[in-house]
């Protein structure tokens, strides 16, 4: 019946677009409109993602359901790419920020 149906928190904010960045990081849009930057390389001590370590494999992610992937379906979770990714802080954007190539920017390091 539907009153057995149990409600859990609402989710949490989604991957809507995410761009590799030099040293390893991804530029992710959220779909809260928040520019977040995740360091991905702590992940390389996990077996599940050595194969990031390959500069162009990890160069291969893609957006995918709310989250990230890239081949062989190594993802990640949103939740857990919101929480450890840094807000970017948008004064310091240049306007073609996007282009990504090696982008000279601050953050602010208060997520809340």
């Amino acid at each position: 019946m539907m009153d057995d149906i149990i409600t859990g928190a609402p989710l949490g904010p989604r991957v809507s677009k995410v761009e590799p960045m030099d040293d390893y990081e991804l530029l992710i849009t959220f779909n809260n409109g928040e520019l977040r930057v995740f360091d991905a390389k702590p992940l390389f001590s996990m077996n599940a993602f050595k194969s990031l370590k390959s500069k162009a494999f990890f160069e291969s992610v893609k957006a995918d359901h709310g989250s990230i992937l890239w081949p062989n379906d190594i993802d990640y979770c949103p939740d857990t790419l919101y929480a450890e990714s840094v807000l970017l802080d948008e004064t310091a954007m240049s306007t073609d920020y996007l282009s990504v190539a090696q982008p000279q920017v601050s953050f602010n390091r208060n997520t809340k």
